[in-house]
């Protein structure tokens, strides 16, 4: 049997055996389904359409030409991309999970980047959003607001970390040729490159409206469904007693790490989805509040299988490799751990461990309160969004079928 029959029997038994444990546990597989559709109906939707609805129009207004001339000089002689990436970059950190890939994806079809280009570029603008980090782990998991200081720098810094690693990717590949590039910031240009973009789209702003609410609402479609699916296997997995045995052959590796060997079990689970590991590793009572933070540090750098299907699924529209991103994802997990046990003495212990009653940390100035409000906001209003979203965008096809009709 060669490697190819081997993939295909493999694909084939692992499919049957999911197909006949949904039978097999009919209740825990509908109750994975709930969890994970609530997630994506609550919060994922709603944050996300409004940054891919105003990314697409960036995009098609040059606001993202004129960026990119802009940070030319600073993204291309650190992770030797160009400055389109320092836009790709921020709304990757402000919206999460994978809108980094989406922008990618899109720079790479508009031909702003190369695919070498685009597999270092979407290796380190995939990240979890602040809300995340703050509300729902730090705040609603552990129930400490200062450690989402920890985390948050960790995984930035992580991120920061990746893209200078992944400069190096692609170079015997794109050989002795370099990208021309600017050293110093021209606003004339960067205007001149917005007024340009501007003109060349044809599409008037009602049709490009209409195109980036489809397409946003389309890619969010797919991002809820692989959210469930990957919530249900993760279920099955656990109800098949693999995920224990997979956690059992880990204590041996746990104990070389010097990490208690009760965090296997979450470590394996946040290998498929980060909310579920980081909520089972906060519960953790065996282990110390720095070996949990560890451990979520490293399962929000890797982002679980399931971000991971989403991005690879916006990928495949390119010519973008997944390679990469999976490398990169290990690697930023592996230095969010890291740096996670680096700043650990120095902000966290310095600040908020064993204090003076009278010292008053600056983090504590923080508004702590901003992230619970608006987590209770996301799911207060998050589903009625998603559905007037998911209506208007009902509306806009059954227009375009008609348009097309005519046509």
């Amino acid at each position: 049997m060669n490697a190819s029959h081997f993939k295909t029997a493999t694909l084939a038994v692992s499919v049957t055996t999911l197909a006949v444990s949904l039978i097999i546990f009919p209740q825990e597989s509908f109750d994975a389904s709930i969890r994970g559709l609530n997630m994506w109906w609550e919060i994922v939707f709603p944050s996300l359409l409004p940054f891919f609805i105003i990314s697409e129009l960036l995009i098609g207004f040059g606001i993202v030409k004129f960026i990119g001339v802009i940070f030319e000089p600073l993204m291309r002689p650190l992770f030797r991309v160009p400055g389109v990436g320092g836009f790709v970059w921020a709304m990757g950190m402000a919206s999460g999970f994978p809108a980094g890939a989406k922008l990618t994806a899109r720079l790479r079809q508009e031909k702003q980047l190369t695919q070498i280009e685009a597999e270092r570029l979407v290796s380190f603008t995939n990240s979890s959003n602040p809300l995340f980090i703050f509300s729902a782990v730090s705040i609603g998991f552990f129930h400490n607001p200062h450690l989402g200081i920890i985390l948050a720098c960790a995984h930035y810094l992580g991120n920061f970390c990746v893209g200078l690693i992944m400069s190096f990717h692609g170079r015997k590949e794109e050989g002795g040729y370099r990208q021309p590039s600017s050293d110093k910031f021209s606003i004339k240009e960067a205007l001149s490159a917005l007024h340009h973009t501007r003109i060349n789209e044809k599409r008037p702003i009602g049709k490009q409206l209409g195109d980036s609410v489809n397409s946003s609402i389309q890619t969010l479609l797919g991002i809820g469904g692989f959210i469930i699916l990957f919530s249900v296997i993760n279920k099955l997995l656990f109800q098949l007693q693999i995920t224990p045995f997979a956690a059992d052959a880990l204590n041996i590796f746990f104990r070389m790490l010097m990490l208690p060997e009760n965090l296997s079990l979450p470590f394996i689970s946040g290998l498929f989805e980060i909310t579920l590991g980081s909520q089972m590793t906060s519960g953790v009572e065996q282990a110390t509040l720095l070996q949990q933070a560890i451990m979520v540090s490293f399962i929000l750098g890797f982002s679980g299988f399931s971000v991971q299907a989403q991005a690879a699924s916006i990928l495949a529209q390119t010519d973008i490799r997944f390679r990469p991103f999976f490398m990169a994802r290990l690697i930023h997990g592996s230095a969010a751990a890291i740096i996670t046990i680096m700043i650990w003495k120095p902000i966290y212990i310095r600040f908020y461990h064993d204090k003076p009653s009278n010292a008053v940390p600056v983090f504590n100035q923080f508004d702590w309160q901003f992230w619970q409000q608006a987590m209770m906001w996301m799911k207060h209003w998050g589903p009625l969004i998603t559905l007037t979203s998911l209506v208007v965008y009902i509306i806009l096809y059954i227009m375009k079928i008609r348009d097309e009709a005519r046509f």
